[in-house]
C-alpha cells in the first residue's frame, strides 16, 4: 500500500493543484523540507488535492518539498511573515514563537501513534489550544493540522546498544533546542546539521549518527551512508501544520471548516500509512545491508529513556505541566 501510493504521487507531472477561480479564490504556498516519497510529502500533495475539491478549487495549494523555499528557519520566518502562506515541521520549530510548543515532541511522552495525534488536535487537545492561543498572539501563527511520521529510531556507523555507545561521539541534531538536549541525553556531542546537508554530513564523518523515522531513512537513502539502525522508537514522530494567522482569517469559514477536515482526514491516513510500513521498511533496509538491533538483540531501551528524560526535565522545566496534559489524554 506504501509504495503503490508513492509511485501514484511520483507519476504525477505537478504538485500545483488546480488554478483559483472566482472572487474569493486563493493560492496557498505550501513549504516543507520533506523529500520525495516521504510520508510527509505524500500528507501535503493530497492534502493539496483534497482542499482543491473540497472547496471546489476556491482555494488552491501549490506545495514546495525538499526545502526548496529555506530550510526550517527560513520556512517558518516565511509563515510569520506571509510570504509562506502554510507548512509542516516538528512542533519544536514553533519554539522560537513560543518555547513550550516543544513539549509536544518530547521523547517518550506518547504511547503510539493514535495517542499522537489524540494529544496533539487542535479541535480537542486542551494543551494544544493553550499553546495555540500564544502563538497566534505573539506570533501570528496558527497550527491547523498534524501529520504522524512514525517512531523515531537511530541510524548509526556501529552497533549502539545503550547510551554509552554514543558517548563523545558527534550525532546529527536537529537544528533546535529539544532535540539538541535529547542528543545530550543519548549521551552524544549535539551537532547541528539541517535535513538537506545530513547525507554529506554522514558520508564525510561531520557526524556518526542521526535518528528519524524509517520513512524518512529509506526516502533520503540513509542505508547508503550508515550501517545500523537501533529501533529506540524514542519519539513519535508528529509533525505541525501551521498557517499564517492573517491567511487563515482571510478565508471564508466555509474553507476554513473544510480545509480542517481533510488535515483531518489526512492525519489519520498518515497513521495508517506509518504503521503499515514500519515491517515492510524494517525489511527493506535489511535488504540493503543494515543490521537492525531491538531490544532482544540487547537494545538497552530503558537505560536511553531513563538517560533522555532526566535531561529534558533538567533543561525545560516548564514543559511539566503540558507533558502531564498530555498523558492524561486517552
Amino acid at each position: 500500500m506504501f509504495h503503490s501510493r508513492i509511485l501514484k504521487l511520483l507519476a504525477a507531472t505537478a504538485i500545483a493543484v488546480g488554478v483559483a477561480a472566482g472572487a474569493n479564490a486563493a493560492e496557498l504556498r505550501y513549504a516543507h523540507v520533506g523529500a520525495e516519497g516521504d510520508i510527509q510529502t505524500i500528507f501535503a500533495t493530497e492534502a493539496a488535492t483534497g482542499i482543491a475539491e473540497a472547496t471546489s478549487d476556491a482555494v488552491t495549494v501549490q506545495v514546495y518539498p525538499a526545502s526548496q523555499l529555506g530550510g526550517v528557519a527560513e520556512m517558518v520566518d516565511g509563515v510569520r511573515m506571509g510570504s509562506i502562506s502554510m507548512g509542516h515541521h516538528d512542533f519544536a520549530s514553533l519554539a522560537r514563537i513560543v518555547p513550550e510548543v516543544a513539549a509536544f515532541n518530547a521523547p517518550f511522552i506518547y504511547r503510539d501513534g493514535a495517542h499522537a495525534l489524540a494529544a496533539t488536535d487542535p479541535q480537542t487537545s486542551p494543551a494544544l489550544q493553550a499553546i495555540n492561543e500564544k502563538l497566534v498572539a505573539e506570533g501570528g501563527v496558527r497550527i491547523i493540522g498534524r501529520i504522524y511520521r512514525g517512531a523515531r529510531h537511530i541510524s548509526s556507523n556501529f552497533e549502539v546498544k545503550s547510551p554509552e555507545d554514543l558517548a563523545g561521539k558527534p550525532f546529527r541534531a536537529v537544528p533546535l533546542d529539544l532535540w539538541v538536549s535529547m542528543v545530550k541525553g543519548f549521551g552524544a556531542t549535539p551537532t547541528p546539521v539541517e535535513v538537506a546537508e545530513l547525507p554529506t554530513a554522514l558520508m564525510t564523518g561531520l557526524v556518526v549518527g542521526q535518528e528519524n523515522p524509517l520513512t524518512m531513512i529509506t526516502a533520503n537513502k540513509l542505508y547508503e551512508v550508515q550501517s545500523h539502525i537501533a529501533m529506540t522508537g524514542h519519539m513519535q514522530a508528529v509533525l505541525a501544520v501551521f498557517v499564517n494567522e492573517e491567511v487563515w482569517q482571510g478565508l471564508e469559514e466555509e474553507q476554513r471548516q473544510a480545509i480542517t477536515e481533510v488535515l483531518e482526514r489526512e492525519a489519520q491516513e498518515s497513521l495508517v500509512m506509518a504503521t503499515e510500513s514500519e515491517v515492510e521498511l524494517v525489511e527493506e533496509v535489511k535488504g540493503h545491508g543494515m543490521t537492525v538491533i531491538t531490544e532482544a538483540e540487547g537494545l538497552d531501551l530503558e537505560a536511553f529513556r531513563t538517560q533522555v528524560l532526566e535531561q529534558i526535565r533538567a533543561d525545560f522545566p516548564s514543559y511539566e505541566t503540558y507533558i502531564e496534559q498530555i498523558a492524561a489524554v486517552e
